[in-house]
C-alpha cells in the first residue's frame, strides 16, 4: 500500500514538472512585431471598429517559440478622431484582443501599442494610442502664399495701400480656411507595429496545445 501511495506521488510529481515544463509565461513589456493588415483611418473608421495584423518576428522564451511568425492579432479601434487643425493632433486608438497561433490556437492578448514605422510628426502616447501630425512647415506655407497672392491682388488694385490691405485680407481668408479644415490620420495596411504585453501572459510553445 505504503509503495502504491509512493508511486502515485512521484507520478503527480513528473506530471507537474512535464506541464511547468510546457508552459511558458511571457512577462510584461515583451515586445511583438505586427505588420497591420487592415487601413485605420480617422475619416473611415469608428469605435468599434476590427482591425488585424500578423506577427511578423517569432517571440521566443527559454529556447522555445512562444508566438510564432504568422501568428494573427485581432482587436478594435477605441478612437478614431479628427480635431480642427488649431485644436490638436488626429487620434487612431487600438485595442490588441487576441492571437490565434498558426495552428488554430486562441489566446486572450492583453497588450498595448508602443511604436509605429510612420514618418516623423506622429507619435504614440502613453495610453497606446496613435497621434497623427500637428501643425508643421506646410501650414505656414499655405498661409504664406495666401498672404502673397492678396498682396499681390492688393497691389494691382490700390498700390501701395492696396498691398498692405490685400495682404491682410489675404491672409485672414487663408487663416480662416486652414482653422476651418480638420487634420486627418492614416495607418496603411501594411504598417509597422510595435506591441507590448501589458501584463504577465501564461502560455504554451506553439505546436504543444493550449494551457
Amino acid at each position: 500500500m505504503k509503495k502504491l501511495i509512493v508511486l502515485v506521488i512521484a507520478a503527480a510529481a513528473m506530471l507537474g514538472a512535464a506541464c511547468a515544463e510546457s508552459n511558458s509565461s511571457l512577462p510584461a513589456g515583451t515586445s511583438i512585431k505586427v505588420k497591420l493588415e487592415t487601413t485605420l483611418a480617422t475619416f473611415s473608421n469608428k469605435s468599434g471598429d476590427a482591425f488585424s495584423g500578423r506577427v511578423t518576428e517569432p517571440v521566443m522564451m527559454d529556447g522555445k517559440t512562444v508566438i510564432p511568425i504568422g501568428t494573427t492579432v485581432q482587436g478594435r479601434v477605441t478612437r478614431a478622431t479628427e480635431p480642427r487643425r488649431i485644436a490638436g493632433k488626429p487620434t487612431i486608438g487600438i485595442l490588441p484582443e487576441s492571437m490565434v497561433l498558426p495552428n488554430g490556437e486562441k489566446f486572450v492578448l492583453n497588450a498595448v501599442l508602443v511604436d509605429t514605422n510612420m514618418r516623423k510628426g506622429t507619435d504614440v502616447n502613453n495610453e497606446g494610442e496613435f497621434k497623427g501630425a500637428g501643425k508643421d512647415n506646410r501650414d505656414l506655407a499655405e498661409i504664406g502664399i495666401g498672404t502673397a497672392s492678396g498682396m499681390t491682388v492688393g497691389s494691382l488694385i490700390g498700390g501701395g495701400k492696396g498691398l498692405v490691405i490685400g495682404g491682410l485680407v489675404g491672409a485672414t481668408a487663408t487663416v480662416t480656411h486652414w482653422l476651418s479644415q480638420r487634420r486627418s490620420a492614416i495607418l496603411p495596411a501594411g504598417t509597422e507595429l510595435t506591441m507590448e504585453l501589458s501584463r504577465q501572459t501564461s502560455m504554451t510553445p506553439a505546436g504543444t496545445g493550449a494551457n
